[in-house]
């Protein structure tokens, strides 16, 4: 009976005799996963403060890349991908209120003051 391949160990143990000397010869196999840093996005983060802050939401995005930068300087990776994605996600915000303002505004410029020949 095969063992299927997501199920197989990864450490084997092999026992080798030449007649009366018995040695065991143990294999272990190691992955090393090399984590990605996570991101703090505090350059978006200032941008949405500074030129465009809606509801205060680029403040808060701010606040939370400061938290992620400082999470990440402490070495609590989980930590800092969690106030990242947070930052992440009022940015997004931030900006696509931003594009639908401005948006907004231009179809009303365009509307209420038409070019007149």
């Amino acid at each position: 009976m095969s063992v299927p391949s997501d199920r197989r160990p990864l450490q084997t143990n092999m026992v080798y005799t030449d007649g009366e000397n018995a040695v065991m010869v143990q294999q272990i196999t190691r992955v090393n996963v090399e984590r990605e840093m996570p991101r703090d996005h505090l350059i978006w983060s200032l941008i949405c403060c500074i030129y465009y802050n809606p509801f205060l939401l680029g403040l808060v995005a701010l606040i939370f890349s400061v938290k992620a930068r400082d999470r990440k300087v402490a070495g609590d990776i989980e930590g800092a991908r969690s106030h990242g994605s947070t930052a992440q996600t009022l940015n997004i915000i931030s900006t696509v209120l931003f594009c639908l303002s401005f948006l907004v505004t231009l179809i009303v410029v365009c509307v209420l003051f038409p070019r007149r020949y």
